[in-house]
């Protein structure tokens, strides 16, 4: 089996230029939002101006690395080669959040024609598809074939495509000018292996990490590159003081770790970091007096009442705990609408959407989706300076925030909100960069509420028992957990058939359609791919006359990176295919179907992660043990609601990973971002 990683590369497949009208409401709006946050980013670094502050002395590579920004900062070329000397760390600047003023959502502009026929030119001259014209100018801009000319490794910005290619790519173009050590490369690659870092989770990487990872990759020179990177402004350097130990004495240094990072993903985190600041230490709105909450928290059960009670006198609050908890954040947003707030739910799906409304009650009307949110489609609006125009803010799932979509939102929160930020600190973290809400957990700077309230019945003991690292043996009379062995990936897929089309809904009574598989990945003998084909002959078998689909197919449409919508075909026509999501209807464009379309009677856990179905199939051939992680099962069999499958093909595999493979860790700034603010 292929373990690719489940991130927008392939698990969420990223959307091609061009849509169909009824995408517009959603799709272009979230993409407008990310377009405006990133333009705020660029005006804030525009902004930091004056000398690195003062700190702990640096040498050797760390010095010239941190001289090379401020030279750059400076307006200043550097030499290539840096004499040593006593240099100050980089830290991020604590400035005024600025406020975005909302704008009316336009929609994404389309690559010039003549642009893209000029990239094409280039491509085919250099060997490589030409069909990657339209990424290539929107990832370089204008101008696009004359720069790719110009430096053919720039090719590796285009999503897919890996340096071996942008070699081959440059030695068709550059012909005896081509060198493994020419700087235009070094530079290139480390800007990929930060991107790959990205896509892996990370918002930054130590120096050592990366300077290893451009030795691997065949740069002579692993030093130089990391500073012709950050001389062309193509990454950034941060130095962050560890934890101290304790011993250290008087005068001593305290040590540090030298971090290089893409601009986009290290300002977001600390445009994070000064919204959560801002959030935390503002003086909520008092709407209501104390005996008001008091008397609401009063009134309800548990964790619930101590959840009110934390959100009246704080602006941030976390609230952990599995499926069965989020009754808890439903009855603090009745009891705020109750106090007098405005008071909003916003989730990560639309099938999320509709089982939190449906625990909310009355009111279901105030609970609506992130990216809606965000992208003005759905919510409250904005106020006259541009923020949500809104007293409370509830966010659920929110491990699948990502440093990006987290910027975006606190950054759009007004002065005086409270917010709660809820989700299981055991599944997944997010697919985009960064571990935002155990970040969160680990700095401690505000209120956290723990449900006590466990998930029912032997499909949550066993899934609690996993969330400690055991897998237990559960008493199941209602055949709520089944486990299916078998002896490879052919027989895995054979039996997955068969318990989606026959044995679920005769033994279960649970229909096909509302039944899922997952897998830990999408390649191999047993990924999504072999499945769903499989599943697609025996459920609804066709020539595949819509590019590759039939009406009644089930698929999952990503509208944009990293998001994941389930639906079903309803036919195709000139303007493209036509999609049933959620209950509406979505066209998506015909050049956009391969990439941003796929099958989706079998997901990946990542694709599936947020939300639940009656019954879940989770096939586990042999060579998909190494995928498997404690977080990874945790997800995957928490999907079920009624009924659990385990085709199970790994042995001893399941139970080690449970009990001993903890999540990857990713390397984040938040924490420390976040206590500077805080301390000061």
């Amino acid at each position: 089996m292929s373990t690719e990683p489940e991130t927008t590369k392939d698990g969420e497949p990223e959307t091609p230029d061009g849509a169909g009208a009824a995408e517009v409401s959603e799709a272009q709006a979230e993409l407008e939002a990310q377009r405006l946050e990133r333009e705020r980013i660029e005006r804030r670094k525009a902004e930091k101006q004056g000398p690195i502050e003062s700190g702990t002395k640096l040498s050797g590579t760390a010095a010239e690395l941190l001289a090379a920004v401020r030279a750059v900062e400076s307006g200043e070329k550097p030499a290539a080669v840096f004499a040593e000397e006593e240099v100050q760390p980089r830290r991020a600047a604590v400035v005024e959040p600025v406020r975005r003023v909302a704008q009316p959502v336009a929609a994404p502009v389309l690559p010039d024609a003549a642009s893209v026929a000029g990239v094409r030119e280039v491509l085919v001259a250099g060997g490589a598809p030409e069909g990657l014209a339209p990424e290539v100018v929107g990832a370089l801009g204008d101008g696009a074939a004359e720069v790719l000319r110009d430096d053919p490794w720039l090719l590796l910005r285009v999503p897919g495509v890996r340096p071996e290619q942008a070699d081959g790519f440059a030695r068709a173009l550059l012909g005896d000018q081509c060198a493994p050590d020419d700087e235009r490369r070094g530079r290139a690659v480390v800007g990929w292996l930060l991107e790959q870092a990205a896509v892996a989770g990370h918002t930054v990487l130590e120096l050592p990490a990366l300077t290893a990872a451009l030795g691997q990759r065949g740069v002579p020179d692993p030093d130089d590159a990391v500073q012709g990177a950050l001389a062309e402004g193509e990454a950034l350097v941060f130095q962050d003081a560890l934890e101290e130990g304790g011993g250290e004495a008087e005068g001593e240094e305290r040590p540090v770790r030298v971090l290089v990072g893409l601009e986009r993903y290290a300002l977001a985190e600390e445009s994070l970091a000064d919204g959560l600041a801002r959030v935390i230490n503002s003086v909520p709105k008092q709407d209501g007096s104390a005996e008001v909450w008091e008397r609401a928290a009063g009134a309800v059960e548990g964790a619930a009442g101590e959840l009110i009670r934390a959100v009246a006198g704080h602006g941030l609050v976390l609230h952990t705990g599995g499926e069965a908890s989020r009754a808890e954040p439903a009855a603090l947003l009745r009891a705020a609408r109750g106090v007098g707030l405005r008071a909003w739910g916003a989730v990560h799906s639309p099938g999320g959407r509709a089982r939190f409304a449906a625990l909310v009650g009355e009111d279901a009307g105030g609970v609506v989706t992130v990216a809606g949110l965000l992208g003005g489609t759905e919510g409250p609006g904005r106020d006259a300076d541009g923020a949500l125009d809104l007293d409370l803010l509830v966010v659920l799932d929110a491990p699948q925030l990502d440093v990006e979509t987290g910027a975006l939102l606190v950054e759009s929160l007004p002065d005086g909100v409270r917010l709660v930020l809820a989700g299981d600190p055991a599944v997944l973290w997010s697919v985009g960069a960064g571990r935002v809400f155990a970040d969160l957990l680990t700095v401690r700077a505000c209120p956290r509420v723990a449900s006590r309230t466990p998930d029912p019945g032997p499909l949550g003991e066993l899934v609690s028992g996993i969330g400690v690292g055991e897998l237990n043996q559960v008493e199941a009379p209602g055949k709520e957990v089944v486990i299916v062995p078998v002896r490879d990936a052919g027989e895995a897929v054979h039996r997955t058939v068969q318990l989606v089309a026959d044995s679920v809904p005769r033994a279960i009574g649970v229909p096909v359609e509302e039944t899922v598989v997952l897998t830990p990945g999408h390649g191999g003998a047993a990924g999504t791919r072999v499945l769903n084909a499989a599943l697609k002959e025996r459920l609804n078998p066709g020539p595949g006359r819509f590019g590759g689909f039939d009406a009644g197919d089930r698929v999952v449409y990503s509208p944009v990176p990293g998001r994941v919508l389930p639906g079903v075909v309803v036919g195709g026509e000139a303007d493209g295919l036509r999609l049933s999501c959620a209950g509406e209807e979505v066209v998506v464009a015909r050049e956009r179907v391969e990439r941003s379309v796929r099958h989706g009677w079998a997901l990946t856990a990542h694709q599936a992660v947020g939300g639940r179905w009656p019954a879940v199939v989770v096939v586990l051939p042999g060579d998909a043990a190494p995928a498997l992680s404690r977080p990874w099962v945790y997800t995957a069999f928490g999907r079920a609601e009624r009924h659990l499958s385990v085709v199970h093909g790994v042995d001893q595999a399941l139970a080690r990973a449970v009990a001993e493979v903890a999540a990857k860790p990713r390397t984040t700034r938040l924490p420390v971002l976040l206590g500077a603010q805080l301390d000061g």
